[in-house]
């Protein structure tokens, strides 16, 4: 299981951010996502380290076989790339 760490909020479905703890799109999808009010679970991928790394990096390259970052999931079913404003808004019915 991958460890996530949880904020609480609006419950718009679940929400998974994948990010990097050094880059600055991800903090500012996490902010974002505060500014939003929405309950999400994050982890910061570059923070991990053995199994619990490679669980991480397969679920973002079956959402995003890229691999970059922020990779945003919704509810299992869609997911938003890089810092998106607009589609995430939308995603989270904002």
């Amino acid at each position: 299981m991958i460890p996530f760490t949880h904020v609480d909020g609006k419950d718009r479905g679940r929400i998974e951010f994948y990010g990097l703890s050094t880059c600055i799109w991800c903090r500012r999808t996490r902010q974002l996502l505060d500014k939003l009010g929405v309950a999400y679970d994050y982890v910061y991928v570059d923070l991990l380290s053995g199994a619990d790394q490679e669980k991480a990096m397969a679920e973002v390259r079956r959402w995003n076989p890229g691999e970059s970052f922020p990779t945003v999931v919704f509810a299992g079913s869609s997911c938003v790339l890089g810092f998106d404003e607009a589609r995430i808004r939308a995603a989270v019915g904002e």
